[in-house]
This record gives structure tokens, sequence and C-alpha cells, in this order.
């Protein structure tokens, strides 16, 4: 044994350099053939496989210009960095963006900006902006909800974010009285760290399932009893990143907690279908919206990305005829985010935001049903001048998702479905996650969401209003094409919204104005 161990001691390190790499180069020779580079090219091919691995975060950092970058650019990250760190998010010099080019946005400012008068709400906190619309309020359901915040945290589920990252987004969410919706992995106990929740179900029902994986109403009635901290419940039709196809969640990435959470087995991969199974039809719909709000006393909404209008049109029409119907409507645009989804359906199924949007409030507004709705934009509306286009179009609060995620340390890494997510947001690597630090975090999500409602604010008042449900849709212009180079939202789309009722931020004070809750238990 001696005698062995004094010959390899004895070999200098670089031989045993050259005997690895002869070994590697036997391996890619003569023991694999799954990959033609490493076996026609040994040794050297391994190069190429892992400058292509790294190749996103070199044209990240190193190749791509400021606006260059999808699905969000450098100067939009940069922005919500700083805007999360409380750091200085202005630019100097001017804009280096093409205000020439397709779809930008111009806001058209007034004269004499709205002045904000002594004993004002914003003069004490230049962040508070709530919704001015109740939800739940027309049906008169007996517990109705008004968002204190109108930017919230979007659906993103326990099992596609990691545990850390669910707490700080909930524990900022309260910190800046904004509520935090649960996306379809059930209510986990990181969505219960003193935010107001928003529980969304889809086609898995997880959370409220019972044992043939169908959907439970009684569970659904004890896990809203038990937690006061939900104040709605969503229904997902379908989402913008893969609109009509359901999902697997793989055995190996369910733990005791997330079977436990989302009511599976362990050991077992789990099926989202691509449709529902506790309805079938408009009507069936329509009539479990009914019967969940009347058992559990919440607005009930549903989520959908928008592409054909037939069912939606005949669900309007349901609504027209009986009076009945979702309190709330989140609209999802082609371009939102997702854990993982096919480049198929990622691309090319389902409208861009500002034409599903468009498109589905006509239906509605047609049939003078637009007033009594409340509606939710997600898709890349986490900034002033997005949200100003989306809330004269007609919505009343916007959801972010990966803004949200970029505000806790996303990096835009792109590895989400790969369980090796580097900042630990989109990962059950516990090491990963060990680099969260949830107090810092959720510090940063809450400045992020008062930052963006204090700029928010001041472009509102640039336009002469006091909130930003007075905008019209002539108030924004867009460019649309080289023949028709630009015009008002009205022109564009062919509508103008239905006027919402305000009567100023100090009634937005009042607890019992239009019978919700200006604040709710987090305020």
């Amino acid at each position: 044994m001696n005698s062995f161990l004094d010959f390899v001691y004895a070999i200098p390190w670089w031989a045993w350099i050259i005997i690895t790499l002869g070994l590697v180069a036997i391996r890619d020779i003569f023991l694999q053939r799954a990959h033609t580079i490493t076996h026609n090219y040994p040794i050297v091919g391994h190069l190429r496989y892992w400058l292509e691995s790294i190749g996103p975060e070199m044209r990240q950092y190193f190749v791509a210009n400021n606006r260059e970058e999808l699905p969000f650019n450098r100067i939009e990250r940069s922005w919500i960095y700083a805007s999360a760190k409380q750091e200085n998010n202005y630019e100097g010099f001017g804009t280096d963006r093409d205000i020439y080019a397709h779809q930008h946005i111009f806001v058209k400012n007034q004269l004499l900006a709205f002045k904000v008068p002594e004993n004002h709400p914003n003069t004490q906190d230049k962040t508070f902006l709530p919704c001015a619309k109740v939800i739940g309020a027309f049906n008169k359901r007996k517990k109705p909800y008004r968002p204190a915040s109108v930017i919230n945290v979007s659906a993103m589920s326990f099992g596609s974010l990691s545990a850390a990252a669910v707490e700080a987004m909930n524990k900022g969410v309260a910190k800046s009285r904004a509520y935090h919706n649960t996306g379809e992995g059930g209510l986990s106990p990181y969505h219960k760290q003193g935010g107001d929740v928003i529980f969304h179900f889809g086609t898995g029902y997880f959370g409220v399932r019972n044992e043939e994986g169908g959907f439970s109403l009684d569970k659904l009635i004890s896990l809203t009893a038990e937690n006061p901290c939900i104040k709605a419940i969503e229904i997902k039709l379908s989402q913008g990143a893969k609109p009509g196809k359901g999902g697997v969640l793989p055995a190996a990435k369910i733990s005791k907690e997330i079977a436990r959470i989302r009511g599976v087995e362990i050991g077992k991969d789990v099926l989202s279908p691509a449709t529902h199974s506790a309805f079938g039809s408009i009507p069936e719909l329509l009539e479990l919206i009914e019967e969940i709000a009347e058992r559990t006393g919440l607005p009930v909404g549903i989520k959908g990305a928008i592409g054909k209008l037939d069912q939606w049109e005949e669900l309007a029409d349901l609504m027209k005829e009986t009076g009945k119907g979702p309190d709330f409507i989140t609209i999802d645009g082609g371009e939102g985010g997702t854990g993982a989804a096919p480049p198929s359906f990622a691309d090319h199924v389902s409208l861009p935001w500002v034409y599903g949007f468009s498109s589905l409030y006509k239906v509605f507004q047609e049939r003078d049903l637009a007033g009594r709705l409340f509606f939710i934009g997600s898709g890349k509306l986490g900034f002033p001048a997005k949200a100003a286009m989306a809330f004269a179009m007609g919505i009343d609060c916007i959801n972010v998702a990966r803004e949200a995620m970029m505000s806790i340390g996303c990096i835009q890494a792109q590895v989400c479905h790969t369980n090796r997510c580097p900042s630990g947001i989109a990962t059950q690597n516990k090491w990963l996650q060990r680099g969260i630090s949830v107090p810092l975090k959720s510090d940063r999500l809450a400045q992020y969401f008062k930052t963006f409602r204090k700029e928010f604010l001041e472009i509102t008042h640039a336009a002469g209003y006091e909130h930003p449900c007075q905008f019209t849709m002539e108030d924004i212009h867009v460019n649309v094409d080289d023949d028709y180079l630009h015009s008002d939202l009205k022109s564009t789309y062919g509508y103008e919204k239905t006027k919402v009722p305000f009567m100023g931020m100090q009634k937005l004070m009042d607890c019992n104005y239009l019978g919700g809750k200006a604040f709710s238990g987090n305020q």
C-alpha cells in the first residue's frame, strides 16, 4: 500500500491534468453517443456547451444595450431595483428611448397640474393610493373588499416560488397595504404573514381538492373561515403564458410540506388538467361563482387570457339577464410570465394585454356591465406610465409578478423551470433559498410598491387628476404606425371607458364608504 501511495505522490500535478483530460477524451469518444460535438471534438467540445449555458448572462451584462432585452430590459430592471432599495431611480441627460417607436406611450399633461390641498391624505402619505372601487359591492357580497393599493402581487404559487420568497412577499404587502394572490398552489403558512390574500385556484384545485382530485366546496368554506386574511377568491380559467394548457408537478419536487398544502401524494407526478372538472359550461361557471360567494361571503372573480370572445359574450349576456356573475375579472396578457411553458404557447397563444383587454372591456361595456365589475390588469404593467395607460383603458388595479420577484432579488436568469434559480426565488433548493433575507427583501418589495404609487400619483397629478381612476382614453396617446403616426387610446381602440364614481381621496379614507373598506385587516 505504501509503495502504491508513494507512486501516486511521485506523479507531478501536470501529469494528473493530462491523465484526467485523457480519461475525459476516452469517455467522449467511446462511452457516450448523446452529444455529437463532444464525440467529434473531445474535451474542446465541452467548452462549447459551457459557453452556451452562460450565453444569456453574457448577453445580459456585456452585449445587449439598455433597451434591447426581453422580457424586461436593463432600464426597466434597474428602475425596479433602485425603487426597491430606495436609491436614486432617476436618469440623466434625457431619455434614451426611441419615442417614435411603435406603441410608445405618451401621457398628456395639463398646463396647470393638480395641486394637492392642505390636509389632503397625500400630504401626510405620498404613497397613499387605494382603489376607487369596492370588489363585491355591486353584488352585495357579505364581505366586500376595497384593495388599499392599486398595485398588488399577482398569482405565484408556493412550489413554483420558494418558501422564503413567498414569505418575503407577504410580509412586504403587509408593510405596503397591498394584497397577495396565492397562485394555484394552495394557501401555505408563508402566505399568512400579515398581508391580505386573494385565494386562487385552478384546474388542480390544490388546497381545496377532494380525494379524487376534484373541487371541494366544503374545504374552501373551511379554509376561508379559518383564515380571515383571505379577502376574495379567484378562479383561474387560463393564464397569459400558457392558456388552455395544464401542467405537471414532478414527483421529485413534491416535498412533504408541498404535498400537505396542495393535498396531493408524495412520490407521484401531479397533473393539472387543461380544463376544469367543477364546471363544463358558462352557466355552470356562473352557478359555481354564486354558490362560492353565498357560502363564503367573499367576492369571487375569474382570471383569463383573452383570445376568442364568444364565451365571454355568453357570460356577459347571462350576467345581464340574471344580475349575477363574477365580482372581478383579472385579464392576463400573452406577454405574462410563468415558471415553465412551451415556447409555442408563451410566444403565440392569447393576445397581448392591450389588445385582449380592449376587446374584452367592450364586450361588457356594450351590455352596460363595465361599471359593476372590478377589472384587474396583469402582464408587464408594473411601471407608472404603463399603469396610467391601463387605468385609462378601464382597469381598477394591477397585479405584478415578475416585477415583484425583481424587487426581492430576481436577476432574470430565466431558469425558473430548472429548479436552479440563482437568487433562491423560483427554486425549492434549500441552499439557494438561504440567500434570501426575508426581513430585508420584504422591505424592498414594500418600498417598490410605495415608490411605484408615489410616481404614479405624480404622473396622475401632472395630468390634472387626483386619482388614476379619473384618466380617460383621450389622456393617453400611443404611436400607431408609419401611416397613422399617433393617436389617443379612444381613437385607437374604439371606445371610451365607463366613468368610475369618485368623490375624492378623503372619501377613500372613510371605512364605510360604499360598504367597503379603504384599509383591511392590515390597516
